[in-house]
């Protein structure tokens, strides 16, 4: 398959090395100082561009590879308020769109498990549910795209969790707290804690490199190829 990629960071040269590893061909790379390049003949004959850049640009990338007709793949988080314009563009398969908060493997494992706690958590109020997140200074925002899907499907299945929030002074006791940490390289951490007065349990994910993050987004890419409309993790992995 021919691939397009979108920023050109840590992240898109892992997939790169990843992509072409797979026997794929990296056809087009746009970064901050190429952006002109969305126009040319090279980033049209992408089968699918594959995403990882910031919150600021995130949404007009979308379009210009809407606008080209390629599916994209996108890793990028912190743009979520315009997540149900994204969806829409989408609609009757008029574009494709993958999206995940986090392409691991693994994390989406941890995804599934966390969703199947809560729903036992639930029977028991006196846990108090605590969420912490770590990852490297780099990372723009807070809480990550994978604190907020664990924390939505917390707040889905637990009654008396109604919203999530940053950690702060005012917690509510119907509020889901998010810790977001940022030190060192850490790839990324991911805790989610429940502690009564008697006892404590938690579950936590933790990535040793990008690698993981990489092959998820480029098997997502193989997997987008295709198909239409608004796809994610859970599509490809059907759990």
């Amino acid at each position: 398959m021919k691939f397009a990629l979108i920023g050109y960071g840590k992240m898109g040269k892992a997939i790169e090395r990843i992509a072409i590893e797979r026997g794929h061909t990296i056809v087009s790379v746009i970064d901050v100082e190429n952006r002109g390049d969305f126009a040319s003949g090279a980033f049209r004959s992408a089968d699918v561009a594959i995403e990882f850049t910031t919150p600021e640009t995130a949404v007009d990338n979308y379009m210009q590879c809407f606008a080209a007709g390629i599916p994209v793949v996108s890793g990028t988080t912190g743009w979520l308020s315009r997540f149900e314009e994204i969806r829409q563009h989408c609609a009757g398969g008029k574009h494709t769109f993958f999206y995940a908060s986090n392409f691991s493997m693994g994390v989406n494992i941890f995804f599934a498990l966390n969703r199947y706690l809560a729903k036992i958590m639930n029977r028991f109020p006196e846990y108090e549910a605590k969420l912490t997140e770590t990852h490297h200074i780099h990372k723009a925002d807070a809480p990550s795209g994978t604190a907020i899907t664990l924390a939505e499907d917390i707040i889905e299945n637990i009654d008396h969790k109604k919203r999530w929030r940053l950690a702060d002074e005012t917690e509510l006791s119907s509020d889901l707290c998010i810790h977001a940490i940022r030190e060192g390289e850490t790839p990324g951490r991911h805790e989610v804690s429940y502690e009564s007065d008697a006892d404590y349990i938690s579950i936590c994910h933790n990535a040793k490199d990008r690698r993981g993050f990489a092959l998820g987004a480029v098997v997502a890419a193989e997997f987008t190829a295709g198909r239409k409309g608004f796809l994610g993790m859970s599509d490809m992995l059907a759990f």
